[in-house]
């Protein structure tokens, strides 16, 4: 008897919430203007429920039979178990991760930043030498993320508010001491991330050798949206179109080509003697033209940001003061 094999539907997973109810997990379907929520399709479909879907944290830590489950609930369809898009509220993919990590990987950005900031004070810009030796990396708050179209509340310190039009992947499995050649298999998905900055107090906590501190910790300062589409859906993640655009006006355009260091490289050098874990996140840091510092421009109350990755969708946030 030969084996039946099928192709997984595309990837696109959520977690949301629809009225009260607590964070399910769902799959984005007809073109993302609709919902399906996973546990009650399972129901549906098998009856009963699935430990595996209760959370993006479970599915992601089972890995192929949780996606499996998923694809076969895809291929089922469900229309009772669907919402329209605008009937949720999309969360973060994971809401609370176990662990972020924040890059510096697009050069273009760096050199274009660091000449900004040069500017305003009148001194000699100057990438640091250990940028091109190794993957540079700090650690957002966990508990500061948020989701698309959730608003961003302005910190009272600041007067110079920005944005930072990144994407990012989640580690599918556990592993220490990972070789770069090995890192892809280690990625589970991708989401984009808009890491909203408080330049004015970055600048100032940087010049004491550490932060960027409160430069970047407030609460929803962690934007991540609107999905987390599978990394078999977007095969090569060094090839999209990422644009910004602020009030419906597009203020920077990049491509995830230019990344220097690649997430191979985060993974095997963040893995040196050191274990990560399923859920952890990986920024790619900013896009170069993908911040209003490069151009000494910033946000104003009220302004709504969309942040658009090729092969992701967009993830849209106000900020209000």
């Amino acid at each position: 008897m030969s084996e039946v094999y099928y192709q997984k539907p595309p990837m696109r997973l959520v977690t949301f919430t629809a009225g009260n109810s607590p964070p399910r997990t769902g799959a984005l379907i007809q073109g993302d203007s609709q919902v399906l929520d996973l546990q009650a399709a399972y129901g549906r479909t098998y009856h009963g429920s699935s430990p595996l879907l209760e959370s993006m944290m479970h599915i992601i830590e089972a890995g192929d039979e949780a996606l499996d489950t998923i694809g076969q609930l895809l291929k089922a369809g469900a229309a009772a178990v669907t919402f329209n898009r605008e009937e949720v509220r999309l969360l973060a993919p994971v809401p609370i991760p176990p662990q972020m990590r924040d890059f510096l990987c697009f050069e273009k950005h760096l050199q274009q930043a660091f000449a900004a900031v040069a500017k305003l004070r009148g001194t000699e810009a100057r990438i640091p030498k250990v940028w091109y030796e190794r993957p540079i990396f700090y650690h957002p708050s966990r508990f500061s993320v948020c989701g698309t179209d959730t608003d961003v509340p302005w910190p009272s310190y600041t007067e110079r508010l920005d944005f930072e039009l990144e994407f990012g992947c989640y580690i599918g499995k556990s592993g220490k001491d990972i070789p770069k050649e090995r890192a892809r298999s280690h990625i589970f998905g991708y989401t984009i991330f808009n890491d909203f900055s408080a330049r004015d107090e970055q600048t100032i906590e940087m010049a004491g050798q550490l932060g960027p501190g409160k430069g970047k910790d407030f609460d929803n300062g962690n934007a991540m949206g609107p999905c987390l589409v599978t990394a078999d859906e977007i095969g090569d993640p060094y090839r999209l179109e990422m644009a910004v655009r602020v009030n419906g006006e597009e203020w920077g355009r990049g491509n995830s080509r230019d990344m220097h260091w690649k997430f191979e490289d985060c993974i095997a050098h963040a893995s040196r003697s050191e274990t990560l874990h399923p859920g952890e996140f990986f920024g790619s840091g900013t896009v170069g033209n993908g911040c209003g510092l490069e151009q000494l421009r910033f946000l104003k109350p009220g302004d709504v940001v969309e942040l658009e990755v090729e092969g992701i969708g967009i993830l849209r946030n106000r900020v209000v003061k």
